[in-house]
């Protein structure tokens, strides 16, 4: 018995014991998910198609985990602009195992084997033959971690030394006293220009020379 079944905007046909990979599904590993959309129903040659969809048909189907699927690259140019520009993405999907079919008329088909809740990354790690440590188990001992590590004392604050008693200013003169030093040295100068003066006239002037006589001539 199989079916076609719509989620994520995508149509999928699938048959108990399956695995299938959808668009990200809300729930966490090991929950159960029905699908309602069943667009048609097979079984050997009696084929049952919905009007969209089959009444009272359903599949359930077990997560298995939530990943990120391959990288996908996106590039991007424009000729003779030197223009390029590389970008990637990777989109959430959901892995699930189909464990059965309900029909319409109430015949059901289900899977008899034990769902496998192993992921992919798993898988890959033991075929490289390395150690496998789930997201949860890290989560785990980085919080055990957290709580062993002790908490640094805060540092004792250092005693600031006293400061310095400012030097004490020097008085300023008293204002009457600034004044009082120009008249002293006015006077200082006045007796100079006194002796210069006096020097200028003691000086004997120079007789002029006497002047020839052109009648005499």
């Amino acid at each position: 018995m199989y079916a076609v079944i719509k989620t994520g905007g995508k149509q999928y046909r699938v048959q108990p014991g399956d695995v299938l990979v959808v668009e990200k599904l809300a729930g966490e590993p090991g929950a159960n998910v029905a699908f309602g959309e069943v667009l048609m129903l097979g079984d050997g040659d009696a084929v049952t198609l919905g009007a969209p969809t089959v009444a009272g048909a359903s599949v359930s189907a077990t997560l298995i985990e939530t990943r990120k699927g391959e990288k996908v690259k996106i590039f991007k140019k424009i000729r003779r602009q030197g223009y390029r520009r590389t970008r990637g993405h990777r989109q959430h999907e959901s892995v699930l195992r189909v464990t059965g079919i309900a029909g319409a008329d109430g015949k059901e088909t289900k899977w008899d084997g034990t769902v496998d809740m192993t992921t992919k990354a798993e898988l890959d790690a033991r075929a490289r033959g390395l150690v496998f440590v789930s997201p949860q188990a890290q989560l785990e001992t980085a919080a055990a971690r957290k709580l062993q590590t002790p908490k640094k004392a805060a540092a004792p604050a250092k005693a600031k030394a006293p400061k310095a008693a400012p030097a004490p200013k020097a008085e300023a003169a008293p204002a009457a006293e600034a004044p009082a030093a120009k008249p002293a040295a006015e006077k200082k100068a006045a007796p100079a220009k006194a002796e210069a003066t006096e020097k200028k006239a003691a000086a004997p002037k120079k007789a002029a020379a006497p002047k020839k006589d052109k009648s005499a001539e």
